[in-house]
């Protein structure tokens, strides 16, 4: 095994944040070329902070465009991609050397971007000109502008690729665009302003959260069966199964890896409402901190980490007991969260105070009984908004 060495002291944290250990990471000895960063939008800075994961340190700031908000990873390319809003444009960002190699121009205010399974396209709603741009990211160009509703906040591929679910915020509709036509092939009424779009692994369905009527609406995909003479699967078509009442305000949707159950974080009601995602049943709704504004579920299922906005605090969330089982103390206006990919780091973005708190996730000793404690804090830039973790081997190892 290889271990990266973190100076053991104590050090202490501004903002009542107490004294914190630098402790050691273990990672598998992957090589010279591994390479595993985060990834951090600054709206205020126009940069993008690059988080070194195997030290916990900055390792480079990037000049983008105005108001980087959105950032995604290519799952098979070494690049991330940046939105910003006020440029008006995607700036796509070489991982390997932590540069831009491109800028791409799409329509009027962008905030988001999604990838397709493949790596071959990105989509990007642009709340400003009501369309959705559709990206060959091999081209590093716009191939597609597809009209949707008013003021599109997210548009959001399916895991099969198939079809891309754009959320029409100022028309309470959702678009489904055909990704292999590229063009709309339904238009849905749903609730209140639509906003997060939440999607089940095996494509049957995406969910929308409304935030104007404390609703989630649960969205049938259409779907052709896998050949005349399957007996399994049927033809579905693209409809609204059900409107569920969930708590005030549903800002943000997390969708367990296996897909059984969903997590609505309710902002105005200090709480989240879990939703049994095949028969679309609200279940318990247990509060969990004040203004919880995003959540993510561990890869085995087991636990939710809520940041909780109101409070500077994240919550952990035991999704088989059903319990809260603590709350930690983070930065200022806690918002995004992402998770190191052996599971045991959370990074948070403090939109306020603008840094990363790394909150790590241990075997409880004996002079150190609790299963959590505070590793770092990270500053990055002004106004944090999103955060991406990408690990891959580099095709060359010079830094």
């Amino acid at each position: 095994m290889r271990k990266v060495l973190f100076i053991t002291v104590l050090v202490p944290i501004l903002g009542g944040l107490g004294w914190w250990y630098f402790r050691e990471r273990t990672l598998p000895d992957y090589g010279p070329a591994y390479r595993e960063y985060a990834y951090v939008s600054n709206g205020k800075s126009n940069t993008v902070s690059v988080i070194d994961l195997r030290t916990f340190a900055l390792a480079k700031t990037i000049q983008v465009g105005g108001e980087p908000t959105g950032v995604a990873a290519n799952t098979h390319k070494n690049e991330i991609y940046v939105v910003n809003t006020d440029s008006n444009s995607v700036s796509v960002i070489d991982a390997e050397r932590n540069a831009v190699v491109s800028t791409i121009a799409v329509h009027l205010r962008p905030y988001f971007i999604d990838v397709s399974p493949n790596g071959k396209r990105a989509y990007v709603a642009n709340s400003g000109s009501n369309d959705v741009s559709v990206i060959d990211l091999e081209k590093r160009a716009v191939i597609a502008s597809i009209r949707v509703g008013t003021a599109p906040g997210l548009a959001r591929v399916s895991p099969d690729g198939d079809t891309v679910v754009v959320s029409n915020r100022s028309d309470n509709s959702v678009s489904l665009i055909d990704s292999r036509l590229l063009h709309v092939r339904a238009t849905l009424p749903v609730c209140e302003h639509p906003e997060d779009i939440a999607l089940l692994p095996d494509s049957s369905k995406a969910f929308v959260s409304c935030s104007g009527s404390s609703q989630v609406a649960s969205i049938q995909l259409a779907s052709e069966p896998a050949s005349a003479a399957s007996k399994t699967a049927e033809k579905r078509d693209d409809r609204v199964l059900a409107l569920l009442d969930v708590g005030r305000t549903p800002v943000s949707l997390t969708v367990k890896p296996d897909g059984g159950e969903m997590m609505v974080c309710n902002f105005d009601s200090d709480s989240i409402s879990i939703i049994e995602t095949y028969n679309d049943e609200v279940g318990s709704s247990p509060e969990i901190g004040h203004q919880p504004s995003k959540g993510v579920v561990t890869l085995d299922n087991s636990r939710l980490y809520v940041s909780n906005f109101g409070s500077n605090t994240v919550a952990v969330y035991d999704i088989d007991m059903g319990r809260l089982i603590t709350t930690l103390t983070v930065g200022s206006r806690p918002d995004g969260l992402a998770l190191t990919p052996d599971q045991n780091y959370l990074l948070v973005l403090d939109t306020q105070s603008g840094d990363v708190t790394v909150i790590q996730k241990r075997k409880p000793r004996k002079l150190e009984p609790s299963e959590y404690s505070l590793l770092t804090l990270i500053p990055v830039g002004v106004q944090p908004n999103a955060i991406v973790v990408k690990a891959f081997m580099a095709n060359h190892t010079a830094k």
